[in-house]
């Protein structure tokens, strides 16, 4: 099994960095690239055995929307990769992901979480090209399309691939229950657009309440399946807080079932710390 790491903003703003802004993450790369760097070696210290890059929100209309010019939002999702690259090299080993977040995540409306989308597949191909191609001449060792909540997202980005050949991926979807993506289309028609493209190492779910991920498993066929859902708690907007457990022994314990139902890349989203993947490390290999 692989470990992947946990939810990269959750431990930035555990470390001190103000996420409230619409990069997200990403502002990071602008204001404290530093910080991104050492998240990355916590998660690696922690048991990940991949980092995933602080890119998901990093693409270039967003940089341009923030006065930045086209160069200058390259060199940043350029850097996304190189603080993992270089967290990597100085943990030792480990692979580097290079974050492809959906076009949901640049509209920051909650969009992932829907797939309700002002763009059809020709324009999502278009919208996702010029980040997808710096992605792959940067170095990291694969790509991670990841919390993808629409079949026609879904479908432009296999047309990407077709575009590179030869880079690897995971695609993992976002879901709203055990059955469907975020758009409503059953998972099992969603993952099966990649079950036969070599380039495709794993096909799986993030960013999805761990309760559907037992169901959501099975749904995946002819890939290995991975999995990282967020921790299980819930946001209450009126409050604007968390509630729920935070429970990263009881998240390990999870990660152990999940393994042992067929996924073969664990690891966490939101909410998710490195104290988490800790846990996944223990409950699979006895610490």
């Amino acid at each position: 099994m692989v470990i992947l790491d946990g939810g990269l903003a959750t431990h930035l703003e555990s470390l001190g960095a103000d996420l409230r802004d619409p990069l997200w993450s990403a502002k990071l790369l602008v204001e404290e690239p530093a910080l991104i760097r050492r998240a990355h070696l916590d998660y690696f210290a922690a048991g990940a055995q991949v980092a995933t890059t602080a890119s998901y929100q990093a693409n270039i209309p967003a940089f341009l929307r923030r006065g930045l010019s086209p160069a200058q939002a390259e060199e940043l999702i350029l850097l996304a990769v190189r603080l993992a690259v270089e967290a990597r090299d100085a943990h030792g080993e480990g692979a580097v992901a290079a974050s492809v977040g959906p076009y949901g995540a640049f509209l920051a409306n909650g969009a992932e979480y829907t797939g309700d989308y002002d763009l059809d597949e020709d324009g999502l191909a278009a919208w996702h090209r010029d980040r997808w191609h710096i992605l792959a001449g940067s170095g990291a060792d694969l790509m991670a399309c990841e919390t993808i909540p629409s079949y026609a997202e879904a479908r432009a980005l296999r047309r990407l691939l077709g575009e590179t050949p030869g880079v690897r991926a995971w695609v993992s979807f976002s879901c709203r229950d055990g059955e469907h993506i975020s758009d409503g289309t059953p998972l099992r028609r969603a993952a099966a657009l990649f079950a036969g493209d070599p380039r495709v190492i794993a096909v799986g779910v993030n960013c999805t309440a761990p309760r559907h991920v037992p169901s959501l498993i099975p749904r995946i066929e002819g890939k290995p399946v991975m999995v990282y859902p967020n921790s299980g708690e819930t946001w209450d907007a009126s409050a604007r807080r968390w509630r729920g457990p935070a429970d990263p022994v009881g998240f390990g314990a999870a990660a152990a079932g999940w393994h042992a139902a067929g996924s073969d890349f664990v690891g966490g989203c939101c909410r998710t710390t490195p104290e988490h993947i800790r846990q996944i490390r223990e409950h699979v290999y006895g610490g």
